[in-house]
């Protein structure tokens, strides 16, 4: 199945029928999420996957009611880092460096000039940026659900607030940008399942210049 082909059969599920989703496609999925590009490769988020009832029942109370988080097999939450600091982007590049046989100041003036630009903003700013970052690994993670024939819900109606107060993210220089529910569809419980499809019509949708 392309993409195209698979981007046509999926949908915002909005009943999920419990299901388990087999591993293997939850760590393909989350690979897909891993390899996402994002700005100087700082990958500036993390993903927690949810399977505990406990948890999801009390995510659930935070994210208005939506049973996809409960009848989910995985629930899967994107959070950005709170800021970028000197160590945080210091850490990273160092890492590469290593995985690379490369020496340890390679790139040194790449690595001091991000600093320097991103320790000049204020931490919402950094924030802002980090979770436009989480967005493209989250669409990534979409779209491979969507070639494995996994429903996926993209979520963004939930309180972020008590969520990283639930999860402790605070602590872990993290906030939370979306929820991603894994799972499969309960066809006889959506209403939206069997609607067609719609999108902008193509015309209007892009825009050339020449």
């Amino acid at each position: 199945m392309s993409l195209i082909e698979a981007l046509k059969w999926r949908y915002a599920t909005k009943k999920m029928n419990g299901e388990k989703v087999s591993q293997d496609k939850v760590d393909q999925i989350l690979a897909a999420a891993h390899l996402a590009p994002t700005s100087s490769g700082l990958q500036p988020f993390k993903i927690i996957v949810v399977t505990n009832p406990e948890l999801k029942e009390k995510i659930k109370d935070l994210a208005y009611g939506q049973s996809q988080i409960t009848d989910s097999s995985h629930l899967l939450i994107f959070a950005a880092w709170d800021n970028y600091t000197e160590e945080n982007i210091r850490n990273v590049f160092a890492h590469g460096n290593r995985e690379r046989g490369m020496p340890a100041d390679s790139h040194s003036d790449y690595v001091n000039n991000l600093v320097a630009n991103y320790t000049a903003r204020t931490p919402e700013e950094n924030f802002n940026h980090a979770a436009k970052q989480a967005y493209i690994g989250f669409g990534v993670a979409l779209a491979e659900a969507a070639l494995l024939k996994v429903d996926a819900t993209p979520m963004e109606g939930f309180d972020p607030a008590k969520l990283d107060e639930l999860l402790g993210l605070k602590e872990k220089g993290l906030r939370t940008t979306t929820l991603l529910p894994l799972g499969y569809r309960d066809e006889s419980g959506d209403w939206l399942v069997n609607l067609k499809k719609v999108r902008t019509p193509l015309e209007d949708f892009i825009i050339e210049i020449k």
